[in-house]
């Protein structure tokens, strides 16, 4: 389980440490940061996919996403004795992504190259990356290092260079990720490429979930739940079918689903309720029952995640839906670590209402987000490698 997530100079998350349990919820006012917390861990994932610059490209570069405001923030400024102003940078443009688990940690440096006349001079690089041994990094737990183009391991007390020519916009979770010369990169890789994000799901009268299509086993929902009749059918046969039709049941009393299979593979999802004379398919239903569906297949899926994100899961569904949505995370919230980003008032209150719910509230201080009531003694210990 990931026991704390630390950002850097992110938009405005300048400094954040993040504790984790297994149930994590965050809110805040519009505007405090949630979808930047939710965009760096996003960011964070794709260093295992081999995509962190071009996704900070696709934010409109390093300059963009880094944080805008001033280097340092005095007290006389947060008081407002002083106007908020910049000067001279006194430190390197580092923007810093990690996590940390009771076994290991890992950080991400990235920083803008030397001025070249390069085309791609404004591409950021990164500069350095580290896995550690423990939660909390000190250079001598450090396991792997990588600075520049070069990546070495340690062995015993010594330590043995096992790449010298990565490319700046490379991470070495994707380009060095051999299980027997650096088991340690290994396992990070494969740690964050069990995380699973769910975003908006689509319900328009063209989203795919709508369709029909072809259906093979399917553990895992995609992203824009295409397979939807697949993988309900899927926790059907191999996952927790009470689990399926109680949730199910719960948000619409009397009501249940069966999905058909036709003579050409496709299968058809068709969602019994109470009072009506037949079946509904996946076309005719409401935006918010389609939705809450898709939740569903995601939620309740037989290939548990390490870490499973949620983004604003609410979106669309009718205030009824809310609290069997949170129990539904709760249970899922038993099989693998959950991450929720939420402003539903109704969802809020029945996530909180578990012992296990870590409850993060997010607010702007001078344009910087922080976490409410939690100060330098009540966050997790974490240093950032230096540079």
């Amino acid at each position: 389980m990931i026991t704390s997530i630390a950002i850097a100079n992110y938009r405005s998350l300048i400094e954040l440490v993040m504790p984790m349990e297994p149930l994590n919820l965050i809110t805040g006012l519009n505007g405090s940061g949630k979808s930047n917390l939710y965009k760096s861990l996003r960011l964070l994932a794709e260093t295992a996919q081999g995509g962190v610059v071009n996704a900070l490209a696709r934010e409109g570069g390093l300059e963009s996403a880094f944080w805008a405001g001033p280097e340092k923030i005095s007290k006389r400024m947060l008081s407002g004795e002083v106007e908020v102003q910049g000067g001279p940078r006194q430190e390197l443009y580092r923007l810093r992504l990690g996590f940390s688990t009771d076994d290991f940690g890992y950080s991400i440096d990235l920083g803008l190259p030397k001025p070249s006349p390069s085309a791609f001079s404004l591409d950021p690089e990164i500069k350095r990356e580290c896995i550690w041994a423990g939660p909390v990094y000190r250079p001598a737990s450090v396991l792997v290092d990588r600075k520049g183009p070069a990546v070495k391991v340690k062995e015993g007390r010594s330590w043995h260079v096992i790449a010298q020519n990565l490319n700046s916009f490379d991470s070495m979770l994707s380009e060095v990720a051999d299980f027997q010369s650096a088991p340690e990169i290994f396992h990070i890789r494969e740690t964050i490429r069990s995380w699973r994000f769910y975003d908006h799901f689509r319900t328009d009268a063209q989203a795919p979930a709508r369709q029909p299509h072809l259906g093979t086993r399917t553990p895992v929902l995609s992203q824009d739940g295409h397979d939807l009749a697949a993988a309900l059918q899927t926790i059907i046969e191999i996952g927790d079918h009470d689990a399926l039709q109680e949730s199910i049941e719960d948000a619409f009393p009397g009501a249940s689903i069966k999905i058909d299979v036709q003579e050409d593979g496709r299968f058809i999802l068709r969602f019994y309720q109470h009072g009506l004379l037949r079946p509904l398919t996946a076309a005719e239903l409401s935006d918010g029952t389609l939705r809450y569906l898709l939740w569903v297949a995601a939620l309740l899926t037989p290939r548990p995640p390490q870490l499973m994100v949620l983004n604003e899961p609410e979106t669309s569904l009718h205030p009824d839906l809310l609290p069997p949505l949170g129990r539904l995370i709760k249970l899922a919230s038993q099989n693998a670590q959950v991450w929720v980003v939420s402003h539903a008032r109704l969802l809020i209150q029945e996530l909180m209402d578990s012992p296990a719910c870590n409850a993060i509230n997010l607010h702007k201080e001078l344009g910087q987000t922080k976490i409410e009531d939690q100060d330098i003694f009540d966050g997790p210990s974490w240093h950032w490698p230096g540079n």
